[in-house]
């Protein structure tokens, strides 16, 4: 964190402008040893000048500079950024004599980091950051800038002090109980506070639900045999001809996959090899692939052909389906119905893709399963990754194990062990404690350049 850092913030191309940026204590030195205009060491802050880079006698652009000085910057540090004329050789040969100059090439990620570790920003809004540059819906713009604003960590610190009220009237009553103006805390006055802030996790994990689904969009699979038509029905809902389409049994092998969005929410669609029993080495592969894709996908629509009797493989797989979101889409309902599927199946939607006719009842029924609509007026003040979540779930058990021992009248002062880790685990989610590992996987994730 002592040396200079930079690289370019901005994607390489031909473009307008590129953007340098300099992170560091020397970062206005060796800005200012390159330029040829103002001696940017005697400029004032947040002020942009207009010059030359130069490379000795040599002059490499026409550039404008911006001065930030410390500590009212991104990293805390004093930055200073070279707007150029965009272009790669350009933008490469300005980076390559700073480099020479004394800085250091940024790694991925590390003016965030720099934020962070300088104490300008918290883990969640560091997190929120990268969730906003990796935005592809305005849903999911809205949620990361309410994690960038602050008010999530607002949120979860004051479920600490909560925390810490409670563990500090715990504290008085063991260490001073001579105290005689200290209330008395025992087990019938604790049980409803945990129960109260145990209600307020459970609430904010159900929220981290919608977070997740705002953030990463649905993973979606369309499974089935072979020849339904799921490649037809994967390019009629993403409107691209992403698959190849032919009446041959078995023409996709491998996992083929589109994105579309629908009611503010990406739906990772993957289009699956044909699941039948065939001694064919590379269309195995496939199957298994799509086997593997009904464990992991949130939504399965399993695709069954109106002219074919329904086969007992299909009803098995059916049956496997069970416990998991699944919209059966029977295809091809432009044929004679030879079907004969039992009604007892929920969310069956009939439709053909010749006419794409069904496809709207098919987002329609989407929409209906996972509340999408609903998606949009809810609060987006919640987790949205599996580090947060899996912390507030532990954080949860905590708070369950202490509501256990009240009830079976464990004394206060071991009530105490479950508290300070439920406060401890929330304070690792805003990143008041941290290992470097953790930090090096959160960063790494970043682009170049923030």
């Amino acid at each position: 964190m002592n040396d200079t850092i930079c690289t370019i913030s901005t994607s390489l191309g031909v473009g307008a402008i590129s953007i340098i940026r300099i992170s560091g204590d020397d970062a206005i030195k060796i800005a200012n040893e390159i330029f040829d205009g103002k001696d940017l060491n005697l400029c004032e802050s947040h002020t942009i000048h207009y010059g030359f880079i130069k490379e000795k006698e040599n002059i490499i652009d026409e550039v404008l500079v911006s001065i930030m000085k410390a500590p009212k910057t991104y990293t805390k540090e004093d930055i200073v950024e070279i707007n150029c004329h965009g272009g790669i050789t350009t933008t490469n040969k300005i980076l390559e004599i700073l480099l020479s100059n004394g800085c250091r090439l940024a790694e991925p990620g590390e003016f965030t980091k720099r934020a962070f570790l300088n104490g300008r920003i918290d883990l969640i809004e560091a997190e929120s950051i990268g969730d906003l540059i990796n935005s592809e819906t305005d849903k999911s713009r809205k949620m990361s800038i309410n994690g960038l604003t602050g008010s999530l960590t607002e949120m979860i610190e004051n479920f600490r002090k909560k925390l810490l009220e409670i563990s500090a009237n715990i504290e008085v009553n063991i260490d001073y109980p001579e105290y005689d103006d200290a209330i008395e805390i025992t087990n019938d006055i604790l049980l409803p506070k945990i129960l109260d802030l145990n209600c307020e996790m459970d609430k904010i994990l159900k929220e981290s639900k919608n977070g997740k689904i705002i953030k990463n969009g649905l993973n979606v699979a369309l499974v089935g045999k072979p020849n339904v038509g799921k490649s037809s029905i994967l390019n009629a809902l993403i409107n691209e001809e992403k698959a190849i389409v032919t009446n041959i049994a078995g023409t996709t092998r491998d996992v083929v996959e589109g994105k579309m969005i629908l009611s503010g929410i990406v739906l990772n669609i993957s289009d699956t090899a044909g699941i039948r029993e065939t001694s064919n080495l590379v269309e195995q592969i496939g199957v298994n692939k799509s086997k593997e894709l009904i464990n992991t996908s949130d939504l399965i629509i399993f695709v069954l052909n109106n002219n074919d009797v329904i086969t007992n493989e299909e009803l098995e797989i059916l049956d496997t389906l069970k416990n998991k979101n699944v919209i059966i889409y029977v295809n091809k309902d432009d044929l004679e119905n030879k079907l004969n599927l039992d009604s007892s199946y929920e969310n069956v939607v009939y439709g053909n893709t010749k006419t794409n006719n069904g496809l709207d009842k098919l987002k329609n029924k989407i929409i209906e399963l996972f509340n999408l609509e609903k998606l949009e007026t809810n609060n987006y003040n919640c987790l949205s990754n599996a580090r947060q979540i899996a912390l507030a779930e532990r954080a949860k058990k905590n708070l369950e194990n202490c509501i256990s021992s009240i009830k079976q009248g464990i004394e206060i002062d071991m009530l105490a062990i479950d508290i300070k880790e439920c406060y401890d685990l929330l304070g690792e989610l805003i990143g008041k404690t941290y290992k470097d590992e953790l930090l090096d996987e959160i960063f790494k994730n970043f682009c170049l350049g923030k």
